[in-house]
């Protein structure tokens, strides 16, 4: 059984200083190769707003050579997550998904370096009749024998009553087609526990519940919503949780999504060594620039 632990993107300015050399600033091209140098997997967040060509899928393919057990994970474009399947068109759904794998999770997967496809639902993405019916169609478009599928829900009425796990009968849509239910750590949403196929997904999205749903403040330093550092304590409770999955399911993969100021790659190497993750040290400073400021 596998755990690899990765950040959600590795190509950010902000990063210059803390975990790239301040000498690589120039050299975005180069940024892979040293990211990859430190981590197994990587969350691509670009196909969302984007959807990836045959060139783009080729030079991610291509920069994985000579990196062993390298992983992308890919996100659904919102075309498909956050358009199409918002307004209910259910056949456009279908086929822009179809697509999508065909021209990047399939190429990936036969290049050995395809992880999983993130489908982050739109928080506008409701449980109703419909829309069950309407997940079911683009989930039965994909190839999810053969390549990993996970879907993250963003909208509390796909919780139960109880407010802390999924709705039984989404979990069923899930569980039967063995896509992994993505675990959240973040605002707005509970950390539910129900698995539902045989990998694990995870994601780390920090805890800035103040400006993720309000406005940022004038004195406020941080630079976005993703822009949190966890504790080490509050990583802990993670530890046995996903030491427990990797027993039970054949790959864990764990994203931060957290990157303002590179605290993503911060806190995945932290829990590394918490899980006991051989990896090449490196040392991150953070400049608490919020703590400055009150001075």
């Amino acid at each position: 059984m596998v755990v690899l632990v990765g950040c959600s993107g590795w190509s950010y300015d902000d990063w210059v200083g803390s975990f790239y050399p301040v000498d690589m600033a120039k050299k975005k091209a180069d940024w892979f190769a040293y990211y990859s140098d430190y981590f197994r997997t990587v969350e691509i967040n670009s196909t969302f707003y984007r959807p990836p060509n045959e060139f783009m899928v080729r030079s991610w393919i291509k920069k994985a050579e000579g990196h062993e057990g390298f992983e992308y994970s890919v996100k659904m474009p919102q075309l498909v997550t956050h358009e199409s399947m918002v307004k209910l068109e259910l056949e456009r759904a279908a086929e822009q998904a179809s697509s999508f794998e065909r021209i990047c999770a399939k190429p990936l997967a036969d290049a050995n370096v395809m992880g999983s496809v993130l489908i982050q639902l739109s928080p506008y993405f409701k449980n109703e009749a419909q829309t069950l019916v309407m997940l079911k169609k683009v989930l039965d478009a994909v190839d999810h024998s053969d390549i990993d599928y996970a879907v993250e829900f963003r909208h509390r009425s796909w919780l139960d009553e109880s407010g802390r796990e999924v709705v039984p009968e989404a979990l069923d849509i899930l569980r039967q087609r063995n896509i992994a239910n993505v675990l959240i750590d973040g605002p707005g949403f509970p950390i539910t526990k129900v698995e539902t196929a045989d990998h694990t997904y995870a994601r780390f999205h920090g805890r800035n519940y103040d400006i993720w749903y309000r406005e940022e403040k004038e004195d406020d330093f941080r630079i976005n919503r993703y822009d949190y550092l966890y504790t080490k304590q509050q990583l802990e409770p993670w530890v046995p949780r996903i030491k427990e999955a990797e027993k039970d399911y054949n790959k864990v993969r764990v994203y931060f999504n957290n990157h303002g100021k590179s605290k993503s790659a911060k806190n995945a190497l932290e829990l590394m060594d918490m899980l006991g993750i051989h990896h090449k040290a490196k040392d991150i400073r953070l400049q608490d620039q919020h703590t400055l400021g009150s001075f």
